[in-house]
């Protein structure tokens, strides 16, 4: 086996995903916790490329209790968040922005399709491409499924930032 560099290049020039990423490092590259932490662990990191997450859905989760009372599903909205929780974890990494501060704040959703419900027990899996960057803004192609079958999909944007300053 051949080693691999920070950016998971291998001596060979293929690319080698980080995949020992649970979740204490998770905590460690995201600001989010309960109950807005919608990311346990990351499968397969591709640095500056794609990567794989996965939320464990449990029915403990706050917004099943109004999401709906006696048959529970989690908001496309929540999968949405989700999954640009993947994606700050993909840029956070691949920028080397962990223990900096900074954010990865949501800009815009474009082309948000839901496909299928995500009720509890489900283990959904998170996976995000990078697409195109221009300064601070990134472009990203997200996919959530479940047993792979698609729950939604979308494309959106988001910028690193400075936090807001306290008040």
């Amino acid at each position: 086996m051949s080693d691999t560099d920070r950016n998971g290049a291998s001596d060979d020039g293929t690319s080698q995903p980080i995949t020992d990423y649970d979740i204490h490092k998770v905590l460690a590259a995201l600001p989010h916790r309960y109950p807005l932490l919608l990311v346990d662990r990351v499968k397969a990191l591709h640095l500056g490329e794609r990567i794989h997450a996965v939320k464990a859905v449990s029915m403990n989760e706050e917004f099943f209790q109004g999401h709906f009372p006696g048959a529970p599903i989690m908001p496309g909205v929540l999968q949405i968040e989700a999954l640009a929780q993947a994606a700050a974890i993909l840029g956070i990494e691949t920028l080397e922005l962990a223990g900096t501060g900074k954010l990865v704040i949501f800009m815009g959703i474009d082309g948000a399709k839901f496909r299928s419900p995500v009720t509890p027990g489900c283990l959904l899996d998170l996976e995000v491409e990078f697409l195109q960057q221009r300064r601070t803004i990134y472009k990203f192609k997200g996919r959530a499924s479940v047993e792979g079958k698609t729950t939604c999909e979308t494309e959106f944007t988001a910028m690193i930032a400075d936090p807001p300053e306290a008040q």
